[in-house]
């Protein structure tokens, strides 16, 4: 492919991101009792870096469960905070579309067109076009390929854990959470090993705020490094279109609602693909070793009884909610409680939120493994964008902590975590610990 018939995105610079604008407020967001309720800004990516959300949101839940929003590049939207409102809402699609984008969006302007939103992945679609396309991917979570890679993820995941170093402090985050969640999504591409660690970039830089000293500096090292993803796909396109090949590189190139999209077309999908089986499964991994250290006594109880481990994954999965929010679009006027939602106005899912609702889940900040009900959690969604992946998360999980209980004693937190500066990813970016062998 040459320079000239490579794709391209023409990007603006000066276009400025909802994420960016807050970011550029600054850390150290005042607590949530010292702030009056309209100013509470739940999307403000600080919240998640300093780990101050909780409060914030215990207060919207109490006092403004559907609560208004409106800056400069987004306009107007609405936080839902309450369980049973946010699973409403994502059960009535006809009502509030996914069409304009799953993340806080930019108020469109067609002076400056922003070509990021119109990289659509089949999760920020409706029906029919939605139901398509998710049908081309959707046999990778079927229960036969999930038994196929069991014996895989579990020989994976014992050589990583095998190879730790013991009574010496390492990143949980580099070298265990991100390698077999690595290892695992460039399987399900058929993606070459050796480069596995481009797909942890590409996740990494997707909803990563430019500018803030962290994954990407401008808008424009963003669209470049995305840009890069999509020429490397576009050779493993060519190598598999018209071929057998059941990895999800091979369904997408050969799949009928897809095979004849170009490959830039494809870039949402992909990313979608590789963030689902990327950030939540890893940010998960992480935020459960983060969690039972927090809550120690939980620890000692799943240590005694490994059996506890089928209902220690829906717990953590409760407790982290690796995605914090999903995005949908009013198509008409409507209420939800007593607000009034204006036809285009953006309503933001707080699956982080619903998942602490003491309305359903008791003393929902703890990490409880006897809890009866985590398996409610609203991590995964509901209603037809429920994630296709969640059955391939639970396994991963599921493997990971087996293997854990059967050869440490203990895995013990050093340092408070580094966090993402993200209100989309809740995630981690370093978690330094020791390990103690059986």
């Amino acid at each position: 492919m040459t320079d000239d018939t490579k794709p391209r995105i023409d990007f603006d610079p000066s276009i400025r991101t909802p994420e960016m604008e807050m970011a550029e407020v600054g850390a150290g967001v005042p607590d949530a009792a010292d702030l009056k309720l309209t100013d509470l800004n739940p999307a403000n990516p600080h919240l998640f870096k300093e780990d101050r959300w909780h409060d914030h949101f215990a207060r919207l839940r109490a006092e403004d469960p559907v609560h208004l929003n409106e800056i400069e590049t987004a306009g107007r939207y609405w936080s839902i905070t309450k369980y049973d409102d946010v699973r409403a809402v994502d059960g009535d699609w006809q009502t509030f579309s996914s069409a304009q984008g799953m993340t806080l969006g930019l108020r469109p302007d067609p002076d400056r067109p922003n070509p990021l939103v119109q990289i659509t992945p089949f999760i920020a679609m409706d029906p029919p076009e939605h139901t398509a396309q998710r049908k081309t991917v959707r046999s990778v979570s079927a229960p036969s390929n999930l038994r196929n890679l069991e014996p895989l993820i579990r020989e994976r995941t014992v050589a990583v854990l095998d190879s730790l170093p013991e009574g010496e402090t390492f990143d949980w985050v580099d070298t265990v959470s991100i390698e077999l969640t690595t290892l695992l999504l460039a399987t399900l591409f058929d993606f070459p090993l050796e480069d596995r660690r481009k797909l942890t970039r590409w996740s990494d830089i997707v909803f990563a705020v430019p500018g803030s000293g962290g994954v990407v500096e401008t808008q424009q090292q963003k669209i470049e490094e995305l840009m890069e993803c999509v020429t490397y796909f576009e050779g493993l396109w060519e190598e598999r279109r018209g071929g057998d090949g059941t990895d999800l590189v091979s369904m997408l190139a050969n799949g009928e609602a897809t095979k004849d999209m170009p490959t830039i077309s494809h870039l949402g999908n992909l990313l979608l693909l590789i963030v689902g089986g990327n950030d939540t499964t890893r940010n998960t991994m992480t935020g459960s070793v983060y969690g039972l250290n927090k809550y120690p006594d939980q620890y000692d109880k799943l240590t005694a009884d490994p059996g506890l481990i089928s209902t220690f994954v829906p717990e953590i999965i409760r407790w982290q909610t690796p995605l914090s929010y999903m995005r949908r679009t009013a198509t008409k006027d409507c209420t939800i409680r007593d607000k009034q939602i204006l036809e285009g106005d953006q309503v933001l899912m707080w699956y982080i939120s619903a998942n602490r609702d003491e309305d359903v889940f008791v003393d929902a900040e703890r990490i409880d493994l006897d809890r009866s009900n985590a398996d409610r959690q609203l991590a995964f969604g509901y209603g037809i964008h429920f994630c296709m992946g969640s059955r391939l998360a639970e396994l991963q999980l599921r493997i990971l902590w087996e293997e854990v209980l059967a050869r440490f004693e203990r895995i013990e937190l050093q340092a408070e975590p580094e966090r993402t500066l993200s209100s989309f990813v809740h995630g981690y970016t370093k978690l330094p610990v020791t390990v103690t062998r059986r």
